[in-house]
């Protein structure tokens, strides 16, 4: 496994020409075709040496001075394919042609290319970002899942193929896989990064996010990436709370134990609350939205293609037309409730920041699997931002600490994750 590459050093050399783009390119694709057959974080790409050497070029033409070129140029990022990219076929880890999927870049992928960045490939996501893996591994071992449905985004950072990649998460597909391979990812709060040129799984819900190895490079890829960024000052140490009750309890107890040491060694003042009330019922509203959702936005590519859908997602689809419209109404003033309470709890409480697991335990073995999303649903169900730091291992295997922030509060809860990483590097 290559050594993770940090974002922000990166980025700073490649602005300087050191080394310069088609040197860049270079490395980036012997890397890719040395590491990436183990892996299987990218989509395979036979032209990617060709087109990326065309892309380095014109950038360059762009930018002829060092003065001036934008934050990430030639940072080569990994791209979920569920995104659309110009150029490039998205398959959304489906067996479906690629014309039924085709469409347009959106706004994420525009500010990628103003920013100066070199799409290294479509990684490899679950199909539709749903539950059926795809054929990513986990770096750290080949044996156990990297996570999903932002599966290979994940494992291309943890392998040290590129230094960003971007993700979506509709309940646990960026949170997770960084757990799970050991790398910092960042959701931020629903709609505040663009998700328009995006392949849907459930709108209400729906974000995308991103990778890197530190909080440095996620919180310079989200100054680029997110709308209205404003750079958050230097903040105190935050206040933790930890939610206690049934959530916690689906929790490996050989994880929760390893959680609470590192709670513990932070040095850092916690509240211990139970903000979710009925967490069966918050577990109930989400699955209703979600799968009422899918079910929607596939009703035509279903009824053409359903024949080439696994069995997972056809199993989802076909639960979710069980839900009917009243229902999935329901469920989204249950969740407008929900936020309101949470936000009234966690500001009664004095909370700077929820910390919890940021998976049920380390990666499981096998690849049959993308393990359970439970750590992060009651947030995705409220829409806040949240970050995943790596937090020691367990089983030979990464362990992430889950962060949570207010609404809206992203900067500061970036902010406040790089503390709480250094406490955990201390």
């Amino acid at each position: 496994m290559e050594p993770m590459t940090p974002l922000v050093p990166a980025a700073a050399r490649l602005r300087a020409g050191d080394p310069p783009l088609d040197e860049h390119v270079e490395r980036l694709c012997t890397r890719i075709d040395r590491v990436d057959p183990g892996v299987r974080a990218f989509v395979p790409e036979p032209g990617r040496h060709d087109r990326l050497t065309a892309d380095a070029r014109a950038l360059a033409a762009r930018h002829p001075v060092a003065a001036g070129r934008p934050p990430l140029y030639g940072v080569a990022v990994g791209v979920k394919d569920v995104v659309h990219v110009d150029g490039l076929p998205t398959h959304a880890g489906s067996a479906l042609p690629p014309g039924a999927l085709a469409g347009p870049e959106g706004a994420l992928m525009a500010r990628l290319r103003a920013a100066g960045a070199l799409v290294a490939g479509k990684t490899v996501t679950a199909e539709f970002a749903v539950l059926a893996p795809g054929q990513t591994r986990n770096p750290h071992d080949l044996a156990h899942s990297p996570g999903g449905s932002s599966s290979g985004s994940a494992a291309a950072v943890a392998a040290g193929l590129v230094p960003l990649a971007i993700g979506t998460q509709t309940v646990g597909s960026m949170i997770r896989p960084a757990a799970y391979c050991g790398v910092v990812g960042f959701r931020p709060t629903y709609g505040r990064m663009p998700v328009d040129g995006v392949i849907a799984h459930a709108p209400t819900l729906d974000t995308t996010g991103c990778y890197a190895s530190d909080v440095a490079g996620v919180v310079l890829a989200a100054s680029v990436l997110c709308d209205d960024w404003r750079p958050a000052g230097a903040p105190g140490a935050p206040v933790l709370g930890v939610p206690v009750g049934p959530y916690l309890a689906e929790v490996r107890p050989e994880a929760l134990a390893a959680f609470e040491r590192t709670v513990a060694g932070l040095g850092l003042p916690v509240r211990r609350v139970d903000p979710f009330g009925d967490f069966e019922a918050v577990r109930h509203h989400l699955l209703t939205i979600i799968r009422y959702e899918l079910a929607q936005g596939h009703a035509d590519l279903f009824a053409r293609f359903g024949g080439l859908y696994r069995p997972e997602t056809v199993a989802a689809i076909r639960q979710g037309r069980g839900i009917d419209r009243a229902d999935h109404a329901a469920a989204l003033a249950a969740r407008a409730d929900f936020r309101r309470r949470l936000a009234g709890v966690t500001a009664a409480r004095g909370v700077d920041v929820w910390v919890t697991p940021a998976a049920t335990g380390p990666a499981p073995r096998g690849l049959d699997s993308t393990g359970s999303a439970v750590m992060s649903l009651p947030w995705s169900l409220a829409g806040l931002p949240a970050v995943s730091l790596p937090a020691g291992r367990l089983e030979g295997l990464p362990l992430g600490l889950q962060c949570v922030g207010a609404e809206g509060g992203d900067e500061r809860l970036l902010a406040h994750a790089a503390v709480i990483e250094g406490c955990l590097a201390a």
